[in-house]
């Protein structure tokens, strides 16, 4: 069942607000990940590369959590535990250039590697906790 994230959090998700994604490495220990993100008003979404560590960890295991971080106020956070609920390449190429508008304030995502592929991973919320 997804949890409905707080309206006065939802702010966190229009400005260029980090998150720190944790994810479940193979032996069971975590792994966390600075990433941008975005909210669809239902789910969590964050973008990856095809390969990476995070893509293949939450493709094996969909249990994740986030942390985002008020840049204007360190002591106000949201945290969001959850599970990928979807995982798709439609669309991916182009969200990451909205993201890179959004946290760089440039039209076209600068760092694509030469075959990269752009993966859209939708995260449900289960648990939320915050403070601020």
């Amino acid at each position: 069942m997804a949890i409905k994230i707080p309206d006065q959090y939802l702010d966190l998700f229009r400005q260029p607000a980090f998150a720190t994604l944790a994810t479940i490495m193979p032996d069971g220990s975590p792994q966390a990940t600075p990433v941008w993100c975005d909210f669809d008003g239902e789910r969590v979404i964050v973008n990856s590369a095809k390969g990476r560590v995070k893509d293949r960890n939450m493709r094996r295991n969909p249990h994740v959590a986030l942390a985002i971080v008020d840049p204007k106020n360190p002591y106000r956070y949201l945290e969001v535990r959850g599970k990928v609920t979807e995982i798709t390449e439609e669309g991916a190429s182009a969200h990451i250039d909205k993201m890179a508008k959004k946290y760089m304030n440039v039209d076209t995502y600068p760092f694509r590697a030469p075959g990269e592929v752009r993966v859209l991973y939708k995260i449900t919320p289960a648990r939320i906790s915050s403070m601020g």
